[in-house]
């Protein structure tokens, strides 16, 4: 039995359970606003077919001072297999209904040829499902793949990835042929939102943001529980966000965004022109930064500022209580930290201000595991 095939309110029981369990029936019903006779209702066929049990010894709830069971989601009753997607690297993890990983691989990408892409994800899946003794199809729930750029999770197309130089490519669906596992795909910044909403810095906040700093600038938005996708799978794109001050081209073929000043590459670029070392990389212009260089600690300058209204614009919009920063990008955070507060502090509006900034370096794998979490979150919330 699939857990799509129940009533919405055994999503909700199961969702809160995911969450925040083990608890009580009363207190699944105090978070959900269900009856006891509701919970009672939709947690009977989720404990018959495995999916929640009952845990423990028996607690007392001290409304009543009854012994009251605990339940909580079964970890072991499905496997999901998640995997980010750079431009030169796959990083999959394994992981149970929970999202916790069980086993994780990394391979390199010859190519970004769409074909080369889809065998080398099928060769990491099966290295996986062996790794975790899964071996077949059959062992493994679902797919979940995180790629960057314009996503539509519900048709499984990757509209357009300027790092992969893909269009209009139906990736769900080849990744399925390939490995004979259900697929599903999510941008990556999304994913990681998922991630940090279920086990992260967002896990019982009614809402929050992820916005990552690295080869590209993106966020991920959730409000009242929910992730937003937008209504065409395009939503959180602050790196494509207006902020002037330079005629500098973004890699979405606009003058003035965001990620233009701020991304990796972008920083890179600045910084040759500014040291007049066409040979610079990121690596030495963090040294020259530290070391006092004027003209490089000025390009990190300008790419905090740019932060700081990004961030400033995510607060002023949704209000939420807390934005994650995070991404390869954060390594060098020291360096533009206090102009991205400063700016982010002169433009946020009003209470906005008192969102908290919370820096947070994430290894790839986290990202792949926003994969398998998004492919596990389909399970009791699927796509309509």
């Amino acid at each position: 039995m699939s857990l799509a095939d129940q009533p919405p309110a055994a999503a909700l029981v199961f969702q809160t359970l995911l969450q925040h369990g083990p608890l009580s029936r009363a207190e699944v019903g105090r978070r959900t606003g269900l009856s006891p006779g509701a919970v009672t209702k939709v947690a009977t066929p989720l404990i018959d077919d495995g999916w929640i049990a009952e845990v423990g010894r028996p607690t007392v709830e001290r409304a009543n001072g009854r012994p009251a069971t605990l339940i909580a989601v079964r970890a072991e009753r499905a496997r999901f297999i998640g995997v980010k997607v750079t431009g030169d690297e796959l990083i999959g993890v394994l992981a149970d209904l929970t999202a916790q990983p069980l086993a994780s691989r990394r391979a390199a990408l010859g190519s970004r040829d769409v074909g080369t892409v889809v065998a080398a994800i099928a060769r990491l899946v099966d290295q996986l499902r062996a790794a975790a003794g899964a071996a077949g199809p059959d062992g493994i729930h679902s797919i979940g793949v995180a790629i960057s750029g314009d996503v539509d999770g519900q048709t499984g197309t990757v509209q357009y990835s300027p790092f992969l130089d893909w269009r209009r490519v139906p990736l769900a669906q080849l990744v399925e042929s390939a490995t004979g596992t259900p697929t599903v795909i999510e941008n990556d910044v999304r994913a990681l939102t998922v991630a940090e909403q279920w086990f992260g810095a967002g896990a019982g906040l009614s809402s929050f943001a992820v916005v990552t700093v690295g080869a590209g600038i993106g966020a991920g938005l959730s409000i009242g529980g929910r992730v937003v996708s937008g209504a065409h799978g395009v939503a959180g794109e602050i790196g494509h966000l207006p902020v002037g001050g330079t005629d500098r081209t973004c890699t979405c073929g606009n003058t003035g965004c965001v990620e233009a000043v701020a991304s990796t590459h972008a920083i890179t670029e600045q910084a040759r022109q500014a040291t007049g070392d066409p040979e610079l990389t990121m690596e030495k212009a963090v040294r020259l930064a530290h070391a006092g260089d004027p003209a490089v600690r000025a390009v990190f300058a300008r790419a905090g500022h740019a932060m700081g209204l990004a961030l400033a614009s995510v607060a002023n919009l949704i209000g939420p209580e807390r934005i994650i920063i995070s991404g390869e990008g954060v390594a060098s955070y020291d360096l533009f930290a206090d102009q991205i507060r400063q700016t982010f502090a002169d433009h946020a509006f009003g209470a906005a201000a008192d969102c908290d900034l919370v820096v947070r370096p994430l290894p790839f794998e986290e990202w792949a595991r926003g994969g398998a979490a998004v492919a596990a979150q389909r399970v009791f919330a699927p796509l309509k």
